[in-house]
């Protein structure tokens, strides 16, 4: 291990994440401080029907603008199924319930400066069953695009979610990997 924790404090907690302070000494023996942001596993997902990619746009606080991205969040507790609670926020965001879930694996958002998973999955099979946002999602608008406005909607940055990016080449690598599997048949 390069960086040892000498201490550490919390610094800051509310409902949704903990700040804590570490005193750290690197290998080279320099010592310092390092601040990290723990938050629970959240969910990425990818509603996807025929060409139709469902968006969720919202006002993003931290960035003080709308924000077009693909529909994500936390339950803030521990140890929940990861295709539960994709499921639930899915739900929550956009009123769709989804016949398949598939998972495309696992990303860490910013691991510079937080720790926190989040799983990505692919749903299909949608069938709209009525929204159930959270009090703080009071403003979400679903949004529809075809898979090729959606990606341009990435280039042009349009979309400059990273988790949403992310979740995009997760299931472009996962798609061309099911071709190539079919195609050896």
């Amino acid at each position: 291990m390069s960086i040892r924790t000498l201490s550490s404090r919390e610094v800051y907690r509310n409902p949704w994440l903990r700040l804590r302070e570490d005193e750290i000494e690197r290998s080279n023996g320099a010592r310092g401080i390092y601040g990290v942001v723990d938050k629970e596993d959240c969910a990425v997902i990818l509603p996807l029907e025929g060409d139709t990619v469902y968006l969720i746009e919202q006002f993003r606080y931290t960035i003080q603008q709308r924000a077009l991205e693909l529909p994500q969040g936390g339950w803030e507790s521990a140890d929940v199924d990861p295709e539960e609670l994709a499921r639930g926020e899915l739900r929550e965001e956009t009123g769709l319930i989804a016949d398949s879930m598939t998972y495309l694996g696992m990303l860490w958002i910013a691991y510079g400066f937080t720790r926190q998973k989040q799983h990505v999955y692919l749903a299909t099979g949608l069938t709209p069953a009525g929204t159930d946002p959270d009090p703080e999602e009071h403003d979400l608008v679903l949004q529809t695009a075809t898979v090729a406005e959606f990606e341009q909607m990435l280039l042009d940055g349009t979309i400059q979610d990273a988790c949403t990016v992310a979740a995009w080449g997760l299931y472009k690598l996962w798609k061309e990997k099911q071709a190539s599997a079919v195609a050896a048949q």
